[in-house]
């Protein structure tokens, strides 16, 4: 018994000591927790971490849910502006989701006034970096899309388009700058009132430049030409390549390139072919005057008939104009639908050639220019007159 005793003994006495070592590691854990950090307890540190973690998976769970139910609303609409959209949403940065989920894991933390302040400054920051970047992603997209689209319509709407989105690119971070510096405590009243007074002399300086912007902003928003339109301007012609934000670059039918500034562009007399739906010809030709009155007569229907005979063309009118010098004059008017000036030359020709034919079958001439020279001979008549008088 005693050995038994004695045995027994030393192992409960080590069972006693490793309790107590368990419950000391316990109240050292507890000590831990309770430790004050930065004014706040480890163990609420710790909660406002696992509360970040909560809202930065939960923000990212929203976003990719309400982007994939999006896109698929998205793709029932005709519209563009719900792609824009979910594209803009599925681009939202994770360091603003990261700003955000600490921002309100902090809220369960005590700071102070100032290093609170600090806090909400760059929530507020983020923010609107990430409202300025959603609102840029959504006006790049349309740009994009809207000029794939419209450059098969009209290639001048993509420069419109284009023009558009640098305004409004530029309308946007002008305005998140403003509100980005009016939460950090600048006054901004001032600061807008330097700037006016700075961009009046900047202007002064940069007139012509400004004149050429305004311009060119003037002939997007008004379109009196676009790209591919054949122009006359004073004595120079040529197709519109490229209207630019200061100049607007043409090429002449002799292949070089003309370049022209917006303000003086606009100043000129613009004719605009390139918007001719239709085109109105007029020619004349003449016959002689040896020509039988019955077959002047029917002059008229021979040309009307060689003329409907093309295509893409409306006859209008063939008349017996006027007594020419040496020709019976007829005028002639018909229309091409074709603005296309090859087209127009083509039916031209085709025309002249029918009528030239339709002449040769009917014994017709061409009259010219000619001049007759009667000549009197006086002398026979003096021999003549004397003869007689003897």
């Amino acid at each position: 018994m005693d050995i038994e005793r004695h045995v027994f003994y030393p192992v409960v006495s080590l069972q006693t000591q490793s309790r107590k070592c368990i419950t000391m590691t316990d109240i050292d854990s507890l000590d831990f927790l309770n430790y004050s950090l930065f004014n706040n307890a480890v163990q609420n540190w710790l909660f406002a971490l696992a509360v970040s973690v909560l809202f930065f998976s939960l923000i990212h769970v929203i976003i990719r849910l309400g982007v994939s139910r999006l896109s698929r609303l998205a793709k029932q609409t005709s519209t563009i502006w719900d792609d824009a959209v979910t594209d803009a949403l599925s681009r939202t940065h994770s360091l603003f989701v990261l700003i955000i989920a600490l921002f309100l894991g902090s809220l369960y933390l005590q700071f102070s006034d100032r290093a609170q302040g600090v806090i909400v400054s760059v929530a507020s920051i983020a923010l609107f970096i990430q409202g300025g970047l959603w609102l840029n992603n959504i006006g790049q997209y349309w740009i994009r899309e809207e000029s794939q689209r419209r450059r098969k319509i009209d290639p001048a709407t993509v420069t419109t388009v284009s023009a558009m989105g640098f305004v409004s690119r530029l309308v946007i971070w002008v305005l998140v700058a403003i509100l980005l510096l009016d939460n950090l405590g600048f006054d901004v009243t001032a600061l807008v009132t330097g700037l006016g007074i700075g961009g009046i002399a900047v202007a002064l300086a940069l007139q012509n430049i400004l004149g050429d912007l305004f311009a060119s902003l003037s002939i997007v928003l008004d379109k009196p030409f676009a790209v591919g339109d054949f122009l006359i301007i004073d004595e120079h012609m040529g197709a519109v390549e490229n209207v630019g934000l200061k100049t607007t670059r043409i090429r002449s039918l002799s292949g070089e390139q003309l370049v022209f500034s917006n303000a003086d562009l606009l100043k000129s007399r613009i004719r605009n072919y390139g918007r001719m739906f239709e085109r109105r010809v007029v020619f004349k030709f003449g016959v002689t005057y040896q020509t039988p009155r019955d077959k002047l007569k029917t002059i008229p229907s021979m040309v009307r008939e060689t003329i409907e005979a093309q295509n893409k063309v409306r006859f209008d009118r063939a008349h017996f104009q006027a007594y020419g010098s040496s020709s019976l004059d007829f005028e002639v008017v018909y229309y091409v639908l074709s603005p296309d000036y090859n087209q127009y030359m083509d039916i031209q020709q085709a025309i002249n050639l029918g009528i030239h034919e339709r002449f040769e079958q009917e014994d017709i001439d061409f009259a010219y220019p000619t001049q007759t020279v009667y000549v009197h001979q006086v002398g026979d008549e003096q021999e003549q007159s004397t003869t007689g008088h003897n």
